[in-house]
């Protein structure tokens, strides 16, 4: 009797699309595929191309409890308004023994107090860092662009029209954010500050956001070490 080819189940498609992707990937975009499929390939890919977002939706619940029903070291989370399968944080230390990755870099403090001060009054100029640091920004400026953070959001109407800066998607990522609304608000920096009197970081500047967990991807990276 010839082989018959057994079509995947939705959840089973969602979960390898997540897997492979090296970046999240939103709802919109998965349905997009499914369609393109059907239209590239036809035949049984047919099946899939009413797939809705709702669809998707459930597949991506299902595929939760099915992560972490088999305890598997892997977990779906939503990051940057998409999806991503990443390991779990706990086995981390294993993870970059393994990688040899050794003790994971982080980014320095003069680094995430200029990232914060972006964070939360973008757009803002160079010109208004620096009053709020006190010390010139330019050097961390190019590095957090390098990093690919930070991103030139457009020009001041001031005099010169400096460039103004602002946070990218893969800041987003780098904290474990699904968007800006997720920052600390006032009344957090408040009680933060309040209950690290003793910290060198001056009043003015509201702590960054703290990095997520280091979760690694599909391609072996650890999430909080870009």
């Amino acid at each position: 009797m010839p082989d018959v080819p057994v079509l995947p189940e939705l959840t089973e498609i969602v979960g390898a699309i997540l897997l492979v992707s090296r970046q999240p990937v939103t709802v919109d975009r998965l349905v997009q595929v499914f369609k393109q499929t059907a239209d590239r390939m036809g035949g049984a890919a047919k099946d899939y191309a009413a797939v809705t977002a709702a669809d998707i939706e459930a597949a991506i619940e299902q595929l939760t409890r099915q992560l972490d029903t088999a305890r598997a070291g892997w977990r779906v989370v939503r990051v940057a308004q998409g999806y991503r399968i990443e390991s779990l944080a706990a086995c981390g230390p294993w993870i970059r023994v393994f990688l040899e990755r050794g003790r994971p870099q982080r980014l320095s403090a003069p680094a995430l107090e200029t990232l914060a001060i972006i964070a939360y009054r973008q757009p803002v100029t160079r010109a208004e860092i620096e009053a709020v640091r006190g010390v010139a920004v330019d050097q961390i400026l190019r590095n957090l662009l390098d990093l690919q953070l930070i991103r030139v959001v457009g020009r001041s109407e001031l005099p010169g029209r400096p460039w103004l800066f602002g946070t990218t998607q893969k800041f987003l990522e780098y904290f474990g954010l699904n968007s800006l609304d997720e920052l600390p608000g006032v009344d957090e920096l408040r009680r933060g500050a309040d209950a690290t009197s003793k910290a060198s970081r001056p009043s003015t500047i509201p702590p960054a956001p703290t990095p997520a967990e280091e979760p690694v991807h599909e391609s072996g990276t650890v999430a909080a070490e870009d």
